[in-house]
Formats: structure tokens, C-alpha cells, sequence
């Protein structure tokens, strides 16, 4: 009964809580970006003109990480997130010059990897600030993810066993808030072009080979356990009391 209920109010949101979701969201990004966004906010300028995204700088000095080098963070950056808003960019000049007369193929190509180098921009944006600290959970996530997984040891370990199904292959482990469902659920992400359909990242961990060889090889355990030791929980507190806000104005609650 409560899922058809949820499945309904999605349905037929009224304009007023659409518009405070949509005023809530705004509202956020506008005070996380500022003149461009803050160190660590993972957010660029809000609403950028095709073509025009700007870098979002790293929130953290790379020689600080505990058990992750600066050169396997500052290759990251550069040759992938760099490169993959370097390629959105070009690819949203490319869409402005589609017509109804453009073959079919072409803009299927062009739309897929409008989407693909989005999500990679995001997902990179999100990885890099939810770095730079100490590992220590806290914050009201704790308690949220206490309640959905039983423990945090609970939740860690099946976050964990989620990232490993990926080592050796390519996509991302993302702790995401469910506004279908109202809770943190783990998702497993392969490529760039799958997330869950109505969500919002709250800790994101990149699994693609580059994230970690330079350091470890093919010993992605041991970068997952380098990962674990510098999450910043304020960061994923932080996306999850915006989440709640969130969800709370899409369901008038």
C-alpha cells in the first residue's frame, strides 16, 4: 500500500511541491557554488551555458591522503575528470548544431555521450569531495545508515563486497539516497550510463582501473581499504541532510 501510495504522489506531484523540490535543489547548489563553488562542495556554477562547464578544483591537497599518492590523484583528476568535462563540453557544442534533418545515428551517438560524460563529470565532482578525511563516520548518516543496514559494520561490508564485484572491471559503488524509497541503499554502477532513476549520490567510490593502479595494481582491496580511511563524512552528512530536505518537499511532508 505504501509503495502504490508513493508511486502515486511521484505521479501527480502538484505544482507546489514540485516547485519547492525544485526551489529546494536550486537553493542548495546556489549556496554550494558561490563564485564558481567552493573547495570541496563537488558543485560547479549552477546551470552553465552548453559547452561552458568549468573545472571544480581538488578539495583537498593530494600529498595529504592517507594511503593514496599524489600522483595517482592528481593523474586522475587531470587525464579522467579533466578530460571527461573536456569531452562534455565539446559534445554539447557538437548537439547545439542538430537538426530535424540530422541522420538518427548521429544523434544517438551524440546523446549517449552527452549522458556518459555528464555522469562521469558528476561522479568524478561527487568522488573527489567525498575525500580528505579522516574515516570516522559521523554525523546524523551514522544513524541513518544504522537503521537501513542494522550496523554500520553491516553496511560497510556489503559497500565493500559491492565495490570488489567491480575490481578488474569498470564503474562505480555509490551509497545513494532512494527518493523512491526514503533511505540510503547501496547501488552498483557499471559505466557511466546506469545510477538509479530517482536518487542522489551520497558517497561515491570510483572502481574504474585508473582509480587506483598507479598505487596497486590489480590490488583493488587494497585501495578500497585506502578509500575507507579517507572519507569525509562531513561531506556525505552534509548530502544526506540535503537529500532529506529534498525528499521531504517532493512528498509535502
Amino acid at each position: 500500500m505504501e509503495s502504490t501510495t508513493r508511486r502515486d504522489v511521484i505521479a501527480g506531484l502538484s505544482i507546489g511541491a514540485a516547485s519547492a523540490f525544485i526551489g529546494a535543489c536550486r537553493t542548495a547548489a546556489a549556496q554550494d557554488a558561490g563564485a564558481g563553488g567552493p573547495a570541496g562542495s563537488g558543485v560547479p556554477s549552477f546551470a552553465p551555458a552548453p559547452g561552458m562547464h568549468q573545472p571544480v578544483a581538488l578539495p583537498f591537497d593530494p600529498a595529504t591522503l592517507n594511503g593514496l599518492s599524489a600522483a595517482l590523484m592528481n593523474s586522475h583528476y587531470t587525464n579522467n575528470y579533466l578530460g571527461a568535462l573536456k569531452n562534455l563540453n565539446a559534445v554539447e557544442l557538437d548537439i547545439q548544431k542538430i537538426t530535424m534533418s540530422s541522420p538518427g545515428y548521429q544523434v544517438a551517438g551524440l546523446k549517449e555521450r552527452e549522458l556518459t560524460f555528464t555522469n562521469s563529470v558528476i561522479l568524478h565532482e561527487l568522488y573527489f569531495a567525498n575525500l580528505g578525511g579522516n574515516g570516522m563516520a559521523a554525523g546524523s548518516i551514522q544513524q541513518a545508515l544504522t537503521t537501513s543496514f542494522g550496523t554500520i559494520a553491516r553496511w560497510e561490508e556489503l559497500f565493500r563486497a559491492t565495490a570488489m564485484s567491480l575490481a578488474g572491471g569498470s564503474g562505480w559503488a555509490i551509497l545513494d539516497f532512494d527518493f523512491h524509497t526514503g533511505d540510503p541503499r547501496i547501488y552498483w554502477a557499471g559505466n557511466h550510463t546506469q545510477s538509479v532513476a530517482f536518487g542522489q549520490p551520497l558517497l561515491v567510490m570510483d572502481m574504474y582501473e585508473h582509480s587506483y593502479h598507479i598505487d596497486f595494481g590489480a590490488a583493488a582491496g587494497k585501495y578500497v581499504d585506502a578509500f575507507f580511511m579517507n572519507i569525509k563524512w562531513e561531506e556525505v552528512d552534509r548530502r544526506y541532510q540535503r537529500a532529506l530536505l529534498a525528499f521531504k518537499a517532493i512528498y509535502s511532508l
